[in-house]
């Protein structure tokens, strides 16, 4: 069974707490004593008599605001798939939630208030869909039952945000009238909109594909750690633990070590302390090579004819993190999964404005939730794909030298 890991998205109110509520409990993911819990608690109540938004606002600041501050995960399944859930928050100023959360993500559901139509922060969200390559797009248009589940409101705001994904490139987008409050085409399908003949957004969900293209293409696979235990049993060991980020690696495969760029081949391979004859994407895995090569945490062990870049200055779209602000100079460490480089902001090209993705000439500090392209210098080559042909080894983060504090989220080009 495979996971779809999806982000909900919209402005403050739109229900997106209440949506991932209503799919927890129509879908029966909900124990009893949570129930009960919730029962208590609540103070906008259902006809069930709970607060479904209580279920994944869970800072005490939230609940009492009844906003969503912090990205919340949660998780549930059923017979055809799991689901890993990231609620983001809806204010501007959580942009940087938003787009952490959105980063792992393969899927977003944006919720616009039918009443409201799309507004700024629809069309914020949306173009960081677009920056973060999210391939699939789903517009669930909430609260119809505050506009008397109107068709016609529906085909207007659809209508309305057909043109922000024409301007943006997002190609697979889908549309769901629903009310999360009420649960019409949650789970169920609604007998308040009978004019709306697709499918319900669990079912759509269920059934969506998911883009497992990184899985057959491109091997790469990062050393995270050199297991080399020199005891009298195992005295010639050396093997180099690590994930299969993607592709596939069979015994006797003829492989490059970067970036020292020296070739060799695979003379071992196990997983899960047994030996195989191939491991695939995302699986654990030890590989031994035949030549004694000096390979550390860090390297990639890549097939030859099949390389990634290699560069000691890339460009990047940074989205800022942090309180203090970034200038040009400003040093960092980079981690580009398990590899800690020193790097220099070289230069600041142009800020994206995230309204309306115009790049604005650069005269002053880059402030929190600022998203900018930069060039970065690093203090020895660092090895990646862009981030538009693999989320995995296209992004890295900065962090901060004194504080070890993640300080800007960077997607390289």
């Amino acid at each position: 069974m495979d996971i779809l890991r999806f982000i909900t998205a919209g402005s403050v109110d739109d229900g997106k707490s209440t949506l991932i509520g209503r799919l927890l409990y129509d879908s029966k993911n909900i124990l009893i004593d949570q129930l009960e819990a919730l029962e208590k608690q609540s103070k906008n109540k259902n006809e069930n008599g709970i607060d479904l938004a209580i279920l994944t606002d869970g800072l005490r600041a939230e609940r009492e605001q009844g906003i969503t501050i912090d990205v919340a995960y949660r998780y549930f399944s059923t017979p055809k798939r799991k689901f890993i859930i990231a609620d983001a928050p809806g204010h501007i100023q959580y942009t940087r939630n938003m787009i952490t959360g959105a980063s792992n993500s393969q899927l977003i559901i944006i919720l616009i208030d039918a009443r409201q139509g799309v507004i700024e922060q629809t069309r914020r969200h949306s173009i960081i869909a677009s920056l973060l390559k999210m391939r699939n797009v789903v517009v669930a248009i909430n609260k119809m039952d505050l506009v008397e589940y109107s068709q016609e409101v529906f085909n207007d705001i659809k209508a309305q945000y057909e043109l922000v994904a024409n301007k943006l490139g997002l190609d697979n987008v889908n549309y769901f009238p629903i009310s999360a409050f009420h649960g019409d085409n949650i789970v169920s399908e609604s007998e308040n909109m009978v004019w709306y003949q697709g499918p319900t957004l669990l079912d759509f969900l269920e059934n969506v594909e998911v883009d497992h293209k990184k899985d057959f293409e491109s091997p790469r696979f990062q050393v995270q750690y050199v297991i080399r235990p020199q005891t009298d049993e195992l005295h010639d060991y050396r093997g180099y633990a690590g994930e299969v980020i993607s592709g596939a690696y069979k015994k006797g495969d003829e492989i490059t070590v970067m970036p020292q760029n020296i070739q060799t081949r695979i003379s071992k391979l196990e997983t899960g302390g047994k030996e195989v004859n191939v491991v695939f994407a995302n699986q654990p895995a030890v590989i031994h090579v035949e030549d004694d090569i000096d390979i550390s945490r860090g390297d990639f062990l890549v097939k030859s004819e099949d390389l990634p870049k290699i560069e000691n200055e890339i460009e990047a779209v940074v989205c800022w993190l942090d309180k203090k602000e970034l200038n040009e100079g400003n040093k960092y460490f980079i981690q580009h999964k398990s590899k800690l480089l020193k790097a220099l902001v070289k230069e600041i090209e142009y800020k994206i404005d995230v309204n309306t993705l115009e790049k604005i000439p650069v005269t002053e500090s880059i402030r929190l939730n600022e998203v900018v392209k930069v060039r970065l210098k690093t203090a020895s080559p660092l090895v990646f794909d862009s981030f538009e042909e693999s989320k995995a080894t296209g992004n890295a983060i900065l962090v901060d030298e004194t504080s070890n504090s993640t300080v800007g989220a960077v997607m390289i080009l």
